[in-house]
C-alpha cells in the first residue's frame, strides 16, 4: 500500500467514525422516545382517559386506544434500534479491517 493509499484509507477511516457517531446519536434519540413513551404507558396503565397533545392542543382520548398507539409507536422504534445497530456493527467491523490494514502499512515488520 503507497503513502497515498495510507492516508485514503485514514480519511475513510474518519468518515466512517463520523458516520459511526451519527447512529450513535440517531440511536440514543430512539431510546429516549422508547423511555418516553414507557413513561407515557405506565402513566394511563389503569385510566379510563387520557389526554394526548393533537398539534398545540390537548384532546382527551380513549386510555386503551392511546395505549395501543403508544405500543405500536414502541415497536416501530425497536425495529429502527434494531437497524440502525445493525448497520453501527457494519460500520465498526469496516473500521477495524481499515484500521488493521493502516497500522500493518504504518507498523515496520518485525
Amino acid at each position: 500500500m503507497t503513502d497515498q493509499e495510507t492516508e485514503k484509507k485514514i480519511e475513510q477511516l474518519q468518515l466512517l467514525e463520523q458516520n459511526l457517531q451519527a447512529f450513535l446519536a440517531q440511536k440514543q434519540q430512539f431510546q429516549t422516545q422508547e423511555i418516553e413513551i414507557d413513561s407515557a404507558l405506565g402513566e394511563i396503565k389503569d385510566k379510563k382517559d387520557a389526554y394526548k397533545i393533537v398539534g398545540n392542543i390537548m384532546v382527551n382520548v380513549d386510555a386503551k386506544q392511546l395505549s395501543e398507539e403508544l405500543t405500536q409507536k414502541k415497536e416501530n422504534l425497536n425495529i429502527r434500534i434494531k437497524s440502525v445497530e445493525k448497520q453501527e456493527e457494519k460500520i465498526r467491523e469496516r473500521v477495524k479491517s481499515i484500521q488493521a490494514e493502516v497500522l500493518k502499512k504504518i507498523k515496520p515488520s518485525e
